[in-house]
């Protein structure tokens, strides 16, 4: 099977082909951006493509990273995503960025927890966390830099992400030892097709994953009542 994974959900904008069972891609480009993913997304998608042999009619999924993360980025990732699935007609899934970024440092089967910690600002993280043998010590989620660390109880942790190093040192200074920390702007995309390529299309939905509530509001208190239609 061979899939393309698209990544906008963060500090960068990156997509690779990989094959079932390979571990280097067939094309790979990054872009390391904060702003301007819609112009860059289709450009680069296309360089990917056109250096892999059989184009777009090859893929047989496509797998694009949910969340969390920039509200923009993601609509842009995941629209790209649909309308390639929905062009060649293949499955599209989503792959959460906490889990791509966790992948890696999961894959090394050591006896340390991983972290994957996206900063969510205001002293919060957006954070995951799995143990040895894929026991999962922190589901996704929001919450305090303190609260999430605490959670850990004084396990040896790696931690990667855009939020690892305020976790690290707030880990550090309740007395946990970590072991590494990757202040990685975005996750691996290759990670991303690896998890694309597993994942069920009926369970990985390619939409929006959000684990903070929204900040805007209806405000009921101004709504206006409707008349009543006369009988």
């Amino acid at each position: 099977m061979r899939c393309l994974a698209i990544d906008t959900a963060l500090n960068g904008c990156s997509a690779c082909v990989l094959d079932t069972g390979a571990t280097e891609p067939l094309a790979m480009e990054l872009l390391a951006i904060e702003r301007g993913h819609a112009e860059a997304l289709l450009p680069l998608i296309e360089r990917v493509m056109a250096k892999v042999e059989g184009g777009f009619a090859s893929l047989d999924r496509v797998a694009v990273t949910v969340g969390p993360g920039s509200f923009t980025g993601l609509r842009v990732g995941i629209s790209a995503a649909r309308a390639i699935g929905l062009a060649a007609n293949i499955p599209c899934v989503g792959v959460t960025t906490l889990a791509a970024y966790a992948a890696p440092l999961i894959m090394q089967q050591d006896a340390s927890v991983s972290v994957a910690a996206i900063d969510a600002r205001h002293g919060q993280v957006y954070v995951q966390a799995v143990a040895p043998r894929s026991m999962t010590l922190i589901t996704p989620r929001i919450a305090p830099v303190r609260e999430a660390v605490r959670m850990l109880g004084q396990a040896s942790i790696r931690v990667v992400g855009t939020g690892a190093e305020i976790f690290a040192d707030d880990a550090r200074a309740f007395g946990l030892n970590v072991i590494s920390s990757d202040p990685a702007p975005c996750p691996d995309i290759v990670y991303v097709a690896r998890l694309g390529l597993v994942a069920d299309p009926a369970s990985a939905p390619p939409r929006p994953y959000y684990l903070r509530a929204p900040d805007a509001k209806p405000q009921a208190h101004a709504r206006i009542a409707r008349a009543e239609q006369e009988a």
